[in-house]
């Protein structure tokens, strides 16, 4: 049976579902308290799928990525390093100039009043670029 023809094109959302299926273990269950609460935090949130399977989330701009690991689950922050991170989530890519990341091993817990912070400011950061319209300027 060909599937060629009758393959329909799934939306990011569903693609992410499939994604968190498809792990079957802590890491999807990981995956998807973390998208959980990155809509929580941002309920105006837009999933994305991008780079042959990493779930992204974005609003006015990219705000962070929900890669899956042998042995980690990576939530890496586009602006990471623009952010203030008084919590301490920030375990990994700290060495960059842009982007920060944060490395979630089987049983970690989650601070998810800091995570949910963390996206928020991330989404301040999108929302509060100047415009580029030539007309603001004139």
């Amino acid at each position: 049976m060909k599937k060629s023809g009758s393959m329909k094109l799934e939306s990011p959302s569903e693609l992410i579902d499939a994604k968190i299926e498809e792990l079957g273990d802590w890491r999807g269950e990981m995956l998807s308290r973390l998208r959980a609460l990155i809509k929580q935090a941002d309920p105006e949130v837009a999933e994305e799928w991008k780079w042959r399977g990493t779930p992204v989330w974005s609003h006015d701009g990219g705000i962070c990525t929900g890669e899956t690991y042998k042995n980690v689950v990576k939530m890496t922050f586009y602006k990471g390093a623009s952010l203030k991170d008084p919590s301490g989530l920030f375990n990994s890519s700290l060495e960059g100039n842009t982007r920060r990341a944060i490395d979630f091993h089987k049983g970690d817990q989650i601070d998810e009043e800091a995570l949910m912070a963390l996206v928020r400011a991330a989404v301040a950061l999108n929302t509060s670029k100047p415009s580029k319209r030539k007309y603001d300027h004139e």
